[in-house]
């Protein structure tokens, strides 16, 4: 394992930068420590279909979880103005007050996983998403709990997301995914 420290500049999102961080060193790790804060937090609360999303001056309690290539699953707690302590699944959307700094595990190529004779498959699943959208966290939210491996793509310019796309070819948004799972056409996409 190694560690390497992340420092986030205001306005940078918190989940966005870790899972920049595993795609740049295509590497799986988890998160060793934290201290910071943040604007805003957004975060998905047990039982909730929305994020809890929080502004002013939030301080960052713990940040726990893994990140990977294919995505993260962090858990946040912070503290509000009035000492509160609030919980959650990380969600993107999370900027940066003041600053905050990471200390990051990575785990080594050969400790990630137990040797293939064949390569990984590419995810049939790529989507386009953008911070801040409900309808792209749902997306997101939906493929991770049903455990569909995804990659994540940026968005054309113009175009609205998320983007969800399987095998190459643009099924539609968040609507047209969440049909295809009340339909139970996305369980031969499941991992595992």
């Amino acid at each position: 394992m190694r560690s390497v420290p992340l420092h986030l500049e205001p306005g940078s999102d918190l989940r966005q930068a870790l899972e920049q961080l595993a795609v740049e060193q295509n590497a799986s790790g988890f998160v060793l420590s934290v201290v910071g804060n943040l604007a805003q937090a957004a975060f998905q609360c047990p039982g909730k279909s929305i994020p809890t999303v929080l502004r002013g001056e939030l301080e960052i309690i713990t940040l726990q979880g893994t990140i990977a290539p294919e995505g993260v699953h962090l858990h946040l707690s912070l503290s509000d103005g009035e000492c509160r302590v609030w919980g959650g699944h990380l969600e993107p959307g999370s900027r940066v007050l003041k600053g905050a700094d990471l200390l990051v595990g990575l785990l080594d190529t050969a400790a990630q996983a137990p040797a293939r004779t064949t390569a990984a498959p590419e995810p049939r699943v790529a989507i386009a998403v953008r911070s801040g959208c409900p309808f792209s966290r749902r997306a997101l939210r939906m493929l991770r709990t049903l455990g569909i491996p995804y990659r994540l793509i940026e968005p054309s310019a113009d175009g609205s997301v998320p983007q969800v796309f399987l095998d190459g070819q643009l099924i539609g948004g968040y609507d047209e995914l969440a049909q295809r799972h009340g339909r139970g056409e996305l369980e031969a996409l499941r991992q595992g």
